[in-house]
């Protein structure tokens, strides 16, 4: 047997020392979590059980974690569904050449750039200027989407270049019409990298936090009501929390994964 390096035992140890320093937090947090009623916010850990998984449905001290978790789900459903519409619209206008389409380009990937406080800022004081009350459904809507939809926005350009349009050419030579064509041929082709673009958008805005913490009005989404209950909940509740919206994030990459199956099975047929 050949005998390895010292290099490659080096890179081993670091490369373990990485997945450690990603994964072990996470595995803490999954740990804290599953103590008893006594349990506290570090190690040692105090018995075992699942008292503290179901505090997370409980009325907290301050604020509510299943209001504000039913929100980020509203919001990140509705994200989704305008980010793939918008970004799908916007792919298929410039599949054709137009004036100004460079610098539009490049106005719809800006706010990726722009500091996202200031993005915040900037929603809040135009509902100002125009008398109109913030809400984590209207101004949080729109400030999730000047992050989703670049990047929806970028994986379409990227899908319809190496899409080859003699199907679509094909298909209007036997007289099905531009809707047809589009719902009939175009739909079940990009249909797996529309699923990508929907995970993608809805990690995003679920998970967003600087964008909407000043558009929010009173009621919050689920990362601005752990921040502030950071303050006020001491209890393994928090780590409950993460244990539960983890699996929920697993679950839904899984769902997406075997929905991509699905469609790439039928593109095969």
């Amino acid at each position: 047997m050949t005998k390895r390096p010292l290099s490659f035992y080096l890179l081993a140890a670091f490369f373990g020392l990485f997945v450690l320093f990603l994964y072990g937090p996470m595995f803490a947090i999954f740990l804290l979590s599953l103590q008893g009623e006594e349990g506290g916010l570090t190690f040692p850990m105090r018995g075992f059980s699942f008292y503290w998984l179901g505090q997370v449905f409980q009325e907290q001290r301050v604020g509510s974690f299943t209001e504000s978790f039913v929100r980020s789900m509203a919001l990140g459903l509705a994200v989704v569904l305008l980010s793939v519409i918008v970004s799908v619209m916007a792919g298929l206008a410039f599949r054709s050449r137009f004036r100004g389409a460079t610098l539009l380009f490049y106005l719809t990937i800006s706010s990726l750039i722009v500091p996202s406080v200031l993005v915040s800022l900037g929603i809040g004081i135009t509902f100002q200027v125009l008398g109109l009350e913030t809400q984590w459904f209207s101004s949080g809507l729109g400030a999730h989407l000047t992050w989703t939809v670049p990047f929806a926005f970028l994986i379409v350009l990227g899908v319809f270049n190496r899409f080859n349009p003699s199907y679509e050419e094909a298909a209007r030579d036997l007289g099905a019409s531009d809707p047809k064509t589009f719902w009939e041929i175009v739909f079940p082709l990009i249909a797996p990298s529309l699923i990508g673009i929907s995970l993608l958008a809805f990690t995003l805005s679920y998970d967003e936090f600087t964008r909407t913490s000043l558009v929010s009005g009173q009621k919050n989404t689920l990362p601005l009501e752990v921040f502030g209950m950071t303050t006020n909940v001491t209890s393994p509740a928090l780590y409950a929390l993460g244990t539960l919206t983890t699996l929920f994030s697993f679950t839904m990459i899984t769902l997406a994964f075997l929905t991509f199956r699905f469609f790439s099975k039928r593109q095969a047929q």
